[in-house]
């Protein structure tokens, strides 16, 4: 009879032992409070702002990149060689732009000047010839000049002083120069073209890919000859800084937890070598612990996320690897 009972009494014990460990297995002697959760980091889907042929793509997945650096390029030859017209465009436009600033040269208000001067010329000449024939024909009573010969004096006359006039108007204006309002239109044509290479330029630096931050390459998605749009990711990218290990915390013991508080984060494959972290969110609403936490006495509770800031400085710890934090009870 004495050792059934000394068996149901160490069952007893050990049952007890068990619920005590179940109920403060998270909290150490020394008064620690430890905490199990997940390696959380910031991702990125990283795609070309433009559309196009991917032509190249000078990184592959788990590679360490650096922010600026060159990720991918899009075939952008047609947009360079439509830049370069619009360039030679500029050209033309601001060359017709300097004629107009500087206004007639010397050389061709000279050549205006002759011009009225050889209309002038013109018309003294043609006034001539018809007093001429007026005189004949007031001295032969109108009989040696006819009237259509009268008439055409007249008519050439007319037309010589005309030219003169006209000439004369064109000097005027070449010692005026351009008109304001054609100078302005000048400068909004040059104006309108720079707008359309820098749009042009644009494009084509949006066909190469930079990385926004240090970071690590978790996907390539796209392959040289595949075509891009804004819609299509090219890469996921995982931003290691900063890391951070999601934990979940009781209501009985969220007074144990301030932001700022110093922590130690080990992991499965290297409990030994802690990392230096601290507090640095904590949930001010109560959840449902996660289906993640495996355990049915904590998925039923309600529980209070916190966020633990870690320096990874080696980069030790992965994205949703299991980890386990530890605050209070002596820790810097």
């Amino acid at each position: 009879m004495k050792k059934p009972l000394i068996g149901l009494g160490l069952l007893i014990v050990l049952a007890l032992g068990t619920w005590a460990w179940i109920h403060h297995r998270d909290t150490k002697g020394d008064g620690a409070l430890m905490l199990y959760g997940n390696v959380d980091i910031r991702q990125v889907s990283l795609a070309f702002d433009g559309s196009g042929r991917v032509a190249e793509v000078k990184v592959d997945e788990g590679d360490a990149v650096k922010a600026g650096q060159l990720l991918a390029t899009l075939d952008t030859q047609t947009l360079a060689l439509q830049a370069e017209q619009a360039q030679a465009q500029i050209a033309v436009q601001q060359q017709n732009l300097l004629r107009l600033k500087n206004g007639t040269r010397p050389e061709e208000r000279a050549q205006a000047r002759s011009s009225v001067t050889a209309a002038q010329a013109e018309a003294v000449r043609a006034q001539k010839d018809l007093a001429r024939l007026q005189g004949i024909a007031a001295s032969t009573d109108n009989r040696g000049v006819s009237a259509q010969e009268l008439d055409r004096a007249r008519a050439a006359v007319q037309v010589a002083n005309a030219q003169a006039a006209q000439q004369q108007d064109a000097l005027r204006l070449s010692e005026i120069g351009p008109r304001r309002e054609d100078i302005a239109a000048a400068e909004a044509q040059v104006k309108a073209s720079q707008a359309q290479l820098a749009l042009l330029q644009h494009q084509v630096a949006q066909g190469q890919l930079l990385a926004p931050s240090d970071a690590v390459v978790r996907s390539r998605l796209l392959e040289p000859g595949d075509m891009a749009t804004p819609q299509k990711p090219v890469f996921a990218l995982a931003i290691t800084r900063p890391k951070w290990v999601r934990v979940y915390v009781s209501e009985p013991d969220l007074g144990k937890v301030k932001p700022g508080q110093s922590a130690r984060v080990a992991t499965d494959s290297a409990p030994d070598t802690p990392i230096a972290g601290k507090v640095g969110y904590i949930s001010a609403v109560a959840e449902f612990t996660p289906k993640s936490v495996q355990t049915e006495e904590l998925r039923t509770s309600l529980v209070y996320e916190v966020r633990v800031i870690v320096e990874d400085k080696d980069n030790a710890l992965r994205l949703g690897q299991p980890a386990t934090v530890t605050l209070g009870g002596g820790v810097q």
